[in-house]
């Protein structure tokens, strides 16, 4: 498949009770998943066993058909787009470097880096000439997250990684960022993995949801139908939920 893939993973650390185990899990090319479930379920060890910043004890992960113990760890980094709560902007760089640093790692041409840059932030809703010369402190923590998907996306990877892209935003922001996401997604269709403990947030933004427990993967399915499980830990999650998945508030439901 030209997506990602689990095939019953399992990783522990040390001779910790295992953080994942047994999970299987397939996202399609253009579809966006969204894992939920408590901290400490296993969702952030996924993520990271797809780019390789962990290695998993057993079973395998693959991208774009591909076990990602073959990949080189570089191209295989490169080739996944990351977006990460706290945004991790460096500093000292412009928004337009901000957004060029993995173009330019690539080889890319100034002339179309500098084009890259300018189509992204007209994708994200920050026009260059008013934003491409602002330093990261100049922004307001909206903007900063959207310079964040625009540096993920830079190099138009086929899959995006999201670890509680929004978490830290106040409730306005997150409501219009996730607005733009679908925006932004309704047109490059790319392979999203995205891991959250707001149930909101995944309601909003996923085609699936997967519900993990303990490390072990107890739902899996539509947005919609995850309404009518009963599980008890898939309920706790539901309950807290303030929108209503039927009725698609927040825009997301599908």
């Amino acid at each position: 498949m030209n997506g990602v893939e689990f095939r019953q993973v399992s990783f522990r650390h040390a001779r910790h009770t295992p953080i994942l185990d047994g999970f299987t899990l397939a996202v399609d090319a253009g579809e966006v998943v969204a894992l939920v479930g408590a901290s400490g379920a296993g969702k952030t060890t996924a993520l990271k066993l797809v780019n390789r910043l962990l290695v998993p004890d057993a079973g395998d992960v693959r991208v774009q058909g591909k076990d990602t113990s073959e990949w080189d760890p570089i191209r295989l980094r490169r080739a996944i787009g990351y977006v990460i709560q706290d945004v991790g902007l460096f500093p000292h760089l412009t928004v337009a470097d901000n957004i060029a640093v993995v173009p330019r790692l690539e080889g890319w041409e100034e002339s179309r880096v500098g084009a890259r840059v300018r189509e992204l932030l007209e994708l994200i809703g920050l026009g260059a000439d008013a934003y491409a010369t602002r330093w990261p402190d100049e922004l307001s923590g909206g903007q900063r997250q959207r310079v964040g998907v625009a540096r993920a996306l830079a190099a138009d990877p086929p899959v995006l990684l999201m670890d509680e892209p929004f978490g830290a935003l106040d409730p306005v922001t997150r409501r219009q960022l996730r607005g733009e996401f679908r925006r932004i997604q309704s047109t490059l269709r790319k392979t999203v993995l995205l891991v959250t403990h707001d149930m909101a947030e995944a309601i909003a933004l996923a085609d699936r949801i997967g519900v993990l427990d303990a490390g072990r993967l107890i739902w899996i399915g539509p947005v919609r139908g995850i309404a009518d499980c009963q599980d008890p830990r898939v309920r706790t999650l539901i309950d807290a939920v303030t929108v209503d998945v039927h009725s698609g508030a927040d825009g997301g439901a599908r």
